[in-house]
């Protein structure tokens, strides 16, 4: 293989993972379409506190004195994301307490098994666990105010005789553990731990997410620039992403997707492959629900059409849920959330 290829020799074959959009378990308001970057892309130590705005709402990213966590210390969340979805496919309930071995972390996401890959494990968990998130709303004259982090906490339950990490355990933050129990969640492809650049790795988020089974998903550079949360300038970021888009016509190496750069537009346009829930355009065959559910559905939903409703479910599931029936209302009570009465 050329050492010019993009992507990460795959050191340990894997299975599928997935992967939660930290903000969009929020219970209040749409938080989760503003999708703003809690990730730096930078491998250096970020220190920027980041602060958004939109409808009303404020978002307030801060980093510890360790740095913002970055898009590669996001691995961990991914590993105790996908044990935990695994576990509840199996039947398991969900514990926000997660015990594992770091060894088995480490190859899941094609990380080095070397001193220096626990090592980097651990100051991922310190940034992890030092990023912090604040929300703050004002509706109907009273301000409202929550902050929460990552991780709760992480510690080393067990050492080698060396001194390396061996059994470590994560409590995650209830915003997060929320999200993996109504499992809100995406399926990420395990070509992802292989992308060696965090932008690239930012870019196929954000079009696993928009672009999902559709062909193809257009982005201008303006707003994709602040999707991404990069510090460069305008220009600079066109460069890197036209470097990706260049690398990718070379080499099919971006996972699900292909990205290319339209110069007349300044847009960047991920084309499905295909790979993402079957043949693009493909309609998941969920059975008819049971009867009863619909008027369970009602009150969840007063006031809306719940026919129309699960013909929009129908047409956003990407794979047959293990229980259609509480699915389907899961899926009304957001719809409720997001929308309220017609």
């Amino acid at each position: 293989m050329s050492a010019d290829y993009p992507l990460l020799p795959d050191r340990h074959p894997q299975g599928d993972f997935f992967v939660c959009d930290i903000l969009d378990a929020a219970p209040k308001g749409d938080v989760g379409s503003m999708e703003h970057p809690i990730f730096s892309l930078s491998t250096k130590p970020d220190i920027r506190p980041r602060r958004y705005e939109h409808n009303g709402m404020t978002i307030e990213i801060k980093p510890s004195v360790d740095g913002l966590a970055t898009v590669h210390d996001r691995d961990v969340l991914i590993y105790c994301i996908s044990a935990l979805i695994k576990g509840m496919n199996d039947g398991m309930e969900p514990q926000q307490v997660i015990r594992f071995q770091a060894a088995d972390l480490l190859k899941a996401t094609n990380r080095m098994t070397t001193g220096r890959g626990y090592t980097l494990l651990k100051a991922a968990m310190e940034r992890l666990a030092g990023t912090r998130i604040s929300t703050n709303i004002t509706t109907g004259g009273q301000e409202i105010f929550e902050t929460f982090g990552l991780i709760e906490r992480a510690r080393i339950v067990r050492e080698t005789r060396e001194g390396r990490m061996q059994e470590v355990e994560v409590k995650l933050s209830d915003w997060v553990f929320n999200a993996i129990r109504a499992q809100e969640v995406l399926t990420l492809s395990r070509e992802y731990f292989r992308l060696r650049k965090p932008l690239e790795r930012r870019i196929y988020e954000l079009a696993r997410k928009h672009c999902g089974r559709q062909k193809e998903w257009r982005c201008s550079i303006v707003v994709l620039q602040k999707k991404c949360g990069s510090g460069s300038s305008l220009r600079e970021f066109r460069r890197l992403v036209a470097a990706i888009a260049k690398e990718d016509s070379e080499y099919d190496h971006m996972p699900d997707y292909r990205i290319r750069l339209d110069e007349d537009r300044d847009q960047l346009v991920a084309i499905s492959r295909g790979s993402v829930g079957g043949d693009v355009g493909a309609t998941v065959s969920i059975p008819p629900l049971d009867p009863e559910v619909y008027d369970m559905a009602r009150s969840a939903v007063p006031g809306w059409d719940v026919r129309m409703i699960e013909a929009e479910w129908r047409e956003w599931a990407t794979e047959v849920p293990r229980n259609p029936e509480m699915a389907f209302l899961g899926f009304c009570r957001k719809w409720f959330e997001r929308r309220g009465r017609p």
